[in-house]
């Protein structure tokens, strides 16, 4: 059976939570304030903290400070109970690593959802760390970095961009983080002449523009609406807070930093080393891997990503059609024989 803390200055809150918890075939154990919590924590770990904010004594930050410390209880998933809905505090939480928040008056299913939902991805990665080589730790550091991030793109502004919509252009000095809630979007870079290099395809859960904002420099991208899109806008201050104020997150962000770096090595060796064919090939699996068979782009958005002209695009699929790799029917590309496309010789 698995043991909830409840630790909550309020005795009728305190008590709902705690029938509620045990009708549902948990084990509740309760504290009225923070100190007596981390108490009983450190005594004995239980599997998930339900945590109040506004307590005397010792608050929830504090409670969470202390208990993200020592290494009993590091890793137990941390819920915050809360009735203020203020963005400084979702922000403040989530940068010192809890793990979610419910607010009051909270509704019964959905706090047991996610509860269920917390408990389940613990079990997951005690699973995977005791059959991996790798620490518990990591996988929970990494974990939590992750739902952090996730939390980041929360009760945002969302816009709203047509195709071919410009989201932000090479050179401008960025003023938001981009989360595409929906849709696709093309990260590309201009020659002096015009023409487009497409360096990625974003989809949705991807962030965008954060190199700039790390760097504290203008894009080196543009950015553009393959489809219609939708499209969080995340603060940059917001960003900075959660990024440098959470160690776990920015090796998150490092991590997609050197991702994103040797994306753009191996794309400069291709446009250098490979044939057109093979670019053509290269870019075609890439975009089925990503969205499926059924690649629905402009010709020039092709070309693009493949750095051809359009007219030897459209001469290179239609080689690849009459070769039986793929087929084109209304402008859409299907990709009959991805692993053939996938080992084209140059």
């Amino acid at each position: 059976m698995k043991k909830i803390l409840i630790i909550e200055d309020n005795p009728d809150v305190r008590e709902n939570l705690s029938e509620i918890l045990t009708l549902s075939g948990y084990e509740a154990e309760t504290a009225e304030n923070g100190r007596i919590g981390v108490d009983k924590a450190q005594k004995n770990a239980p599997d998930l903290i339900l945590c109040d904010i506004m307590m005397p004594e010792l608050d929830g930050y504090g409670v969470l400070h202390i208990l993200s410390r020592h290494h009993q209880t590091a890793d137990v998933p941390f819920i915050f109970l809360t009735a203020k809905a203020e963005k400084e505090d979702f922000r403040r939480g989530m940068s010192m690593g809890a793990d979610d928040y419910i607010a009051k008056p909270f509704d019964e299913l959905a706090l047991l959802q996610t509860i269920e939902s917390r408990l389940q991805k613990s079990d997951r990665l005690k699973h995977a760390s005791e059959q991996g080589s790798g620490s518990l730790d990591r996988f929970i550091d990494e974990a939590k970095a992750l739902d952090a991030i996730r939390h980041l793109s929360d009760n945002r502004e969302l816009r709203q961009y047509k195709k071919k919509d410009l989201i932000f252009r090479e050179g401008d000095h960025p003023r938001w983080l981009y989360f595409v809630e929906k849709g696709r979007v093309k990260i590309f870079k201009t020659s002096d002449d015009g023409r487009e290099l497409i360096v990625k395809v974003a989809q949705a859960g991807d962030f965008l523009g954060f190199l700039a904002l790390f760097k504290e420099d203008a894009y080196p991208e543009s950015a553009a609406a393959l489809e219609d899109c939708s499209i969080k806008m995340v603060p940059k201050q917001d960003f900075a807070a959660l990024v440098f104020g959470n160690r776990d997150v920015n090796a998150r962000f490092i991590k997609m930093l050197a991702s994103h770096i040797a994306e753009r090595e191996q794309q400069l060796i291709e446009l250098a080393y490979n044939s057109v064919r093979k670019r053509v090939a290269t870019s075609l699996v890439k975009l089925a891997e990503q969205s499926g068979p059924d690649i629905h782009m402009l010709r020039e958005d092709l070309a693009s990503i493949a750095g051809t002209a359009k007219e030897t695009l459209i001469r290179t699929l239609t080689d690849f059609k009459n070769e039986g790799l793929l087929d084109i029917k209304d402008g859409v590309v299907h990709v009959l024989a991805l692993e053939k496309l996938r080992g084209l010789p140059n």
